[in-house]
């Protein structure tokens, strides 16, 4: 079985060797392409607009000039580009959790969707900045993946990753989430302001929004959360909005 582990933090980052070392309990064939230096709130950028670099740091473990997104591209077209491609991808662990509009944002999240992109189930991992990288947390992380990849029958399915959240403590009790609503970048700081010119800088942090039963709430309760994303569940709209559309601007 092979594993291909990815990250949004970089290479060096404490997450991805955890993550790493979780993975090696379980599974021998791992390939490791994570970014050169840390990304924050990279979304799905791609580049398309310059030369890539792959640098091997060790048997099959890989870093890439680009960005997260980047590294399941990187993995899929060149490592892989005569076959062998990864039964699973594991993203993170993140440093901090990865909840609400963050589905959006993040780089851990989107490097779980390009997988998915590709037909490779996916786990993306982010965990509160408070948690350890001991023999405790390795091993309750083994522990998860493996009941997890052994319950895939009932999470993966064409176009879906799965967020997992982990609190400070493992192992825990686990639970399912809904996404909540816990938007970044929502407040500004202005460093200098002028009728010309303003300088300004996006505040980092959270307003730590939590509503029963979402991604916080388990979080901030101990638990791991775990949600579904899907790209391909959006239903359509009705057929009448079509209709009547086409008929207020004179069409069809």
């Amino acid at each position: 079985m092979r594993i291909l582990i990815a990250n949004d933090d970089g290479i060096d980052a404490p997450g991805i060797a955890l993550l790493r070392r979780a993975a090696a309990r379980l599974w021998s064939d791992i390939w490791v392409v994570a970014p050169e230096r840390k990304w924050t709130a990279a979304s799905h950028h791609l580049s398309f607009d310059r030369d890539l670099v792959l640098t091997r740091r060790e048997n099959q473990v890989y870093a890439l000039s680009g960005t997260p997104a980047d590294c399941v591209v990187g993995a899929m077209t060149v490592l892989f580009r005569d076959g062998g491609r990864p039964d699973l991808l594991l993203s993170g662990v993140n440093h901090g959790r990865n909840t609400g509009e963050d589905a959006a944002y993040s780089g851990t999240l989107s490097i779980a969707r390009e997988a998915c992109f590709w037909g490779v189930p996916a786990i993306g991992l982010s965990r509160v900045k408070e948690g350890g990288y001991g023999e405790e947390d390795v091993a309750a992380l083994a522990a998860l993946l493996a009941s997890l990849w052994a319950r895939r029958g009932q999470w993966a399915r064409e176009g879906a990753w799965l967020s997992v959240n982990l609190p400070k403590t493992l192992p825990a009790e686990i639970g399912l989430a809904r996404i909540g609503r816990d938007k970044i970048a929502g407040a500004a700081d202005i460093v200098d302001d002028d009728p010309a010119r303003t300088v300004w800088r996006i505040r980092r942090g959270r307003p730590q929004s939590s509503q029963p039963g979402d991604e916080n709430s388990l979080i901030d309760a101990g638990k791991i959360a775990i949600v579904r994303h899907c790209w391909t569940d959006g239903a359509p709209l009705d057929e009448s909005l079509a209709q009547e559309l086409n008929a207020e601007l004179g069409q069809g």
